[in-house]
C-alpha cells in the first residue's frame, strides 16, 4: 500500500504523453511538454536517479521549452509587408480603431481571425514605396503583401521577377478579370507561401482585395 503513490505518479508519464502526441495547439503542445518533463524528472527521482531528475528538469525540460517556444512563435507567424498612408499600429491586436482605411482595418481583422484558427499570428511589416516592398517579398524577407489596387499589377517582366518565376490567380480573380472594366477591387494581397494562399483562399472574404500566389524559386535552381 506504501508504494500505491509510486504506481499512480509512474502512470501520469504515459498519459501526459498521449495527451502531447494527441495535442493539436501548438502552444497547449508547449504546457505539456512541461507537464511530461516534470513528471519524468519526479520518476527518476523517486527510483534514486537524482542525477538524470536534473538533468531532465534542467535540460529535457526548462531548456527544451525555452527553444520550443522561440520556434513555435517565429514558425507560426505570418509577416504581411504593406505601404501604409496613414500610421499602422504594427503590432495591435485590431485595427478597427486605428485611423488606416476602414476597409483596409477591416481587411487585417479578418486575416487575423482566420490565421488564428491556424494558431498563427500576423504581423505587419511596413514600407515606404511600392519598390522596396515587392524587393522584400522576392527576398522573402515577408510571407506576403498587401497594397492599393491602383494600377499596379506585379508582372514578371516589369517587376523584375526571379527567372522563371510564376504566379497562380484564384478562381475569384479570374471572376474579377472579367468584370474589371465594371469594378476594381480597393486592395491585392500577394503570398509566396502556397500553404498560407490555400488558406486564404477557402476562407477569406475576396470583396476587398484579390489574391495572387506567387511562386518564386530557390536560388541557383532552374525551373
Amino acid at each position: 500500500m506504501t508504494d500505491n503513490y509510486i504506481y499512480v505518479i509512474t502512470a501520469l508519464l504515459p498519459l501526459s504523453a498521449l495527451m502531447l502526441v494527441f495535442q493539436v495547439n501548438p502552444y497547449h503542445a508547449l504546457v505539456i511538454r512541461g507537464i511530461l518533463g516534470a513528471v519524468a524528472a519526479l520518476v527518476y527521482a523517486m527510483f534514486g536517479a537524482a542525477d538524470v531528475a536534473l538533468t531532465e528538469a534542467l535540460v529535457g525540460t526548462m531548456l527544451a521549452i525555452t527553444l520550443y517556444a522561440v520556434a513555435v512563435r517565429s514558425s507560426l507567424t505570418m509577416r504581411l509587408g504593406v505601404i501604409p498612408d496613414r500610421p499602422v499600429e504594427a503590432d495591435g491586436e485590431s485595427l478597427a480603431d486605428s485611423k488606416t482605411k476602414p476597409d483596409f482595418g477591416e481587411l487585417i481583422n479578418d486575416l487575423r481571425t482566420i490565421l488564428n484558427k491556424h494558431y498563427m499570428r500576423l504581423e505587419l511589416v511596413t514600407y515606404t514605396d511600392r519598390d522596396s516592398l515587392q524587393r522584400a517579398l522576392l527576398a522573402k524577407e515577408v510571407h506576403g503583401t498587401c497594397t492599393e489596387d491602383e494600377g499596379w499589377l506585379f508582372e514578371q517582366d516589369q517587376r523584375g521577377f526571379a527567372p522563371g518565376a510564376t504566379q497562380k490567380e484564384s478562381p475569384e480573380d479570374e471572376q474579377e478579370q472579367v468584370a474589371q472594366e465594371y469594378e476594381t477591387l480597393p486592395y491585392h494581397t500577394q503570398t509566396r507561401v502556397q500553404r498560407l494562399y490555400e488558406i486564404m483562399q477557402s476562407e477569406l472574404s475576396l470583396s476587398a482585395t484579390s489574391l495572387t500566389y506567387v511562386n518564386i524559386p530557390e536560388a541557383g535552381k532552374d525551373h
